[in-house]
């Protein structure tokens, strides 16, 4: 990343350190009226979510604190993201599809919507199908969205006999060697990778960034 003005210092601590309205007023002057490259602003951002993400896996930050980083993600973007769809000739062919759910059985979407929003940015087209989302529902999903990329999202252990039997039934449609699985959640390990059957694992949402990159023959 390009070296940082005094202002992008501050948006990047102001967001990792949870100071929410100092930093969407920042973001937002920035953006609107001194008309800041709207792609760096949210590279800003993802560099404050990797601070965050640091924090967190130390036990300096907690759940509350991600909830609090994923608001502030999505209200930033929800400005500067229509600023880069109006810049002619910069809207790019989209990289690949990703379809993206948490499994049956939990309810958690923190860690799904920062990959969401962090793979729109990077240029996937991103198909996020909701919490507690049923087998078939992923399976009927796959054959009408016909990504590329799945993500299976669980934070709970339970959540890994739903991505085993989620992963086991793409397998019986027929549908597993036309496309990469990729599983995250907060307990999510090299053991259970291979107990579910999936490609690969991401502990954060820059890791499934750089998933999607590599299976695509993107440079990261």
């Amino acid at each position: 990343m390009a070296e940082m003005t005094k202002q992008e210092k501050n948006l990047v601590e102001w967001l990792s350190d949870m100071k929410e309205d100092d930093a969407f007023a920042l973001a937002k002057k920035m953006l609107l009226e001194e008309g800041a490259n709207p792609i760096r602003v949210l590279e800003l951002c993802r560099n404050a979510m990797d601070i965050v993400g640091k924090r967190f896996e130390k036990g300096e930050y907690f759940l509350p604190e991600l909830v609090l980083a994923g608001e502030m993600l999505e209200n930033i973007g929800a400005i500067a993201k229509p600023l880069i769809k109006q810049a002619p000739g910069e809207e790019p062919k989209k990289l690949a599809k990703v379809l993206i759910g948490t499994v049956h059985g939990d309810l958690h979407d923190i860690g799904k919507n920062i990959v969401t929003f962090m793979l729109d940015i990077n240029g996937f087209e991103v198909k996020d199908i909701g919490i507690d989302v049923p087998v078939k529902t992923f399976i009927d999903e796959i054959s009408q969205f016909k990504p590329d990329v799945v993500g299976l999202s669980g934070f709970l252990t339970l959540a890994f006999d739903s991505m085993k039997e989620t992963i086991t039934a793409i397998q019986d449609a027929g549908l597993r060697d036309k496309l990469k699985i990729m599983i995250g959640g907060g307990q999510v390990d090299e053991t259970v990778l291979n107990y579910t059957g999936a490609d690969a694992f991401g502990t954060n949402a820059i890791d499934a960034v750089s998933l999607c990159k590599n299976w695509m023959g993107v440079a990261v």
